[in-house]
């Protein structure tokens, strides 16, 4: 993973053919799948495994509840988690491309470490979004021990993670909180007394429900699915409506994520989005250096042929975060 220090880094050469598409060196989802171990597991996988054009095991990712029991399986094999499930209709991500945004935070951090990567409690890190799936809390508590809270405006959402995580006895790692009113990020849901060592965000991509019908139905087109005698799934990953579109989309949602910011800018030492469209991160870093942001971060991530990227900022310098990890980089762990 590719870190940038600079708001306005230098073009970057392209990547030989025999690098693109790779994962973070630490994630475990590198390779193909080792099927008959994922059904070992998760019995009810089997029934979803087709043969793809290619000869290869593998499931239906037009399917939504395929998708459903492969991250099941996959979150019980690589992390121990046994009970998982969402409603119908709730996003269901691709779990290796939230693991590596994971690894680029705990690279992030470790810059501030001497280069070690800071484990345990300690590290308390909030989830903005974290949907019915609870992802991030859970593959970052599993790999790393860090403490999570997670946030969300749907209380459906809010309600399912409560019950996976109380399932996995993950009570005393894993917070969560309902942000009451669905324009703000962070106000009224930061406290007076919290402290986070980093934010993450999985920001609504599209502007409206009809842009992501049709980003999902040209991805359809471009990966050569579409059949006209079988009927596709609009989106094949689910997703309610604050988890895949906003007012404005992408841009207007990380711009107030960036403004919220600096309110709250002494209580989090770091502050991270995801940032899909490559035209958002310009705009978003002249913003931050506006809002008074002192270091920025650019991490670049690749899965397969997509490419994406999420942008990192603090409001502390070197010394305020040096004093940063001496206040707050002692044992947290819970009772």
């Amino acid at each position: 993973m590719k870190v940038s220090n600079s708001a306005n880094p230098p073009p970057r050469a392209p990547k030989p053919a025999s690098e693109k598409g790779t994962l973070h060196p630490r994630n475990r989802h590198t390779g193909r799948y080792d099927f008959p171990a994922l059904i070992a597991g998760s019995p009810e996988l089997a029934e979803f495994v087709i043969i793809n054009p290619y000869g290869k095991q593998s499931i239906d990712f037009a399917d939504p509840a395929a998708v459903r029991v492969f991250n099941r399986a996959l979150l019980k094999q690589f992390y121990g988690i046994d009970h998982w499930d969402i409603p119908a209709g709730y996003l269901c991500p691709p779990i290796p491309g939230r693991a590596d945004y994971l690894h680029g935070l705990a690279d992030l951090l470790a810059q501030d470490n001497g280069g070690g990567i800071p484990r345990g409690a300690k590290i308390h890190a909030l989830d903005v979004g974290t949907g019915a799936n609870c992802i991030y809390p859970l593959i970052g508590q599993r790999e790393y021990g860090w403490q999570f809270t997670g946030s969300d405006i749907d209380a459906t959402a809010l309600a399912t993670a409560r019950t996976i995580v109380a399932a996995n006895k993950l009570g005393k790692r894993i917070a969560l909180r309902q942000q009451a009113n669905p324009r703000h990020v962070f106000e009224n849901l930061v406290q007076a007394d919290d402290r986070f060592d980093v934010t993450l965000c999985n920001p609504p991509f599209h502007a409206s429900q009809a842009e992501a019908n049709s980003g999902s139905q040209r991805k359809w087109r471009n990966l050569g699915k579409l059949d006209p005698k079988r009927k596709l799934p609009a989106l094949n990953f689910g997703g309610q409506a604050a988890e895949l579109w906003c007012e404005g989309g992408e841009a207007t949602f990380v711009a107030r994520l960036a403004d919220e910011s600096r309110a709250v800018a002494q209580q989090i030492c770091w502050f991270s989005t995801l940032v899909s469209k490559a035209g958002n991160v310009q705009p978003l870093e002249a913003r931050l250096k506006k809002l008074g942001a002192v270091k920025i971060r650019i991490c670049d991530m690749s899965q397969g042929q997509k490419r994406s990227r999420f942008v990192a900022w603090s409001y502390l310098d070197d010394a305020a975060r040096a004093q940063w990890r001496a206040d707050y980089w002692t044992d947290r762990t819970p009772g």
